[in-house]
């Protein structure tokens, strides 16, 4: 049986997870809130092997080095969780960050 996806466990292991992602064409790379969130989801779910959670993002990441951008992560027993998204690189249009979940709910 899974683990419950809340589980402490599972979100220490997603909190080392990394991203990268392509965005639209423009002078200053930026990626859309609902990419960011979707793309924070798919990656937690598939380190965890637990169904995708509910990832909702404030507004869009910005592709400068250093960047943070706070979402909430919602789990499938109704458990709220912090997610700090952060920009480590940055190569043309695709920006590169880092995954880390709280450690406690919120």
């Amino acid at each position: 049986m899974p683990k419950s996806f809340s589980s402490l466990a599972s979100w220490s292991l997603a909190a080392a997870a990394a991203a990268a992602l392509l965005v639209g064409c423009s002078s200053e790379a930026k990626l859309a809130k609902d990419e960011v969130a979707n793309s924070v989801a798919e990656k937690l779910a598939a380190q965890t092997g637990q169904p995708k959670p509910d990832v909702t993002c404030p507004e869009d990441l910005a592709g400068k080095v250093g960047t943070s951008l706070r979402c909430k992560l919602t789990a499938t027993d109704g458990t709220s969780f912090g997610v700090t998204v952060k920009v480590t690189s940055v190569e043309g249009s695709t920006i590169h960050y880092d995954i880390k979940v709280d450690e406690t709910a919120s």
